[in-house]
């Protein structure tokens, strides 16, 4: 039997990693891009070499790894210095995920956890898409208290994403984030019950008799 294969995404500050946690707590395989995105970039990779030759010794950090804070600023205000990077990146993330997802075998609930899965157009990848949902106000209100961000640093970030209408429009179920964490809880739970049936009934079609 193979895999619901799910994208996860959100935009930033709207909680998709506290979504994703509580999916993997209830026993979903959950491949993090953010993570692998690290990993492909870490000291001594081919990814880092790339990167370095494209933008220069100025992205690394004294020890050698990747400053990304540093990055992170060049490619913010630059799309076209964005597009280079993830011209580098992306390729080894999907690569490497490619791997991961191997290597989860017949995990019943495959979870990708995404932020720029909008972005890059990858919905079609998946079997179900789950977008975290936050109205922007409140984005930039979390963003301004949780990793205390201007009002323009803010704005800067959520710009440089897709908008809250083209996320929703590639989602097959969406998560409302705007109240506390303990609605979360409730929300996630739901989430769950609903990717486990979408599993089941997928089986049943797969194995040609009925999701019974």
């Amino acid at each position: 039997m193979s895999s619901l294969r799910v994208g996860l995404t959100g935009g930033i500050g709207a909680g998709k990693s506290e979504v994703s946690r509580r999916l993997q707590s209830y026993g979903a395989i959950v491949i993090d891009a953010d993570q692998v995105a690290r990993q492909v970039v870490a000291p001594g990779t081919p990814g880092l070499a790339d990167v370095v030759a494209a933008f220069g010794d100025a992205v690394l950090a004294p020890d050698g790894s990747l400053d990304r804070k540093r990055l992170g600023e060049m490619v913010f205000v630059d799309g076209s210095l964005r597009a280079k990077l993830n011209a580098i990146i992306h390729p080894l993330v999907g690569r490497r995920m490619q791997e991961l997802e191997q290597a989860a075998g017949d995990a019943a609930i495959l979870v990708h956890d995404i932020p720029l899965l909008a972005e890059n157009h990858l919905a079609g990848n998946f079997d179900e898409v789950v977008v975290v949902d936050v109205p922007p106000r409140l984005q930039a209100e979390r963003l301004a208290k949780e990793r205390g961000m201007t009002a323009e640093q803010a704005e800067a970030r959520m710009r440089a994403q897709a908008t809250r209408e083209e996320r929703l429009a590639v989602a097959t179920i969406v998560v409302d984030n705007s109240g506390s964490l303990a609605e979360l809880d409730r929300e996630a739970g739901d989430l769950w019950a609903e990717l486990r049936r979408r599993a089941k009934r997928r089986a049943g079609r797969e194995s040609g008799g009925s999701a019974g």
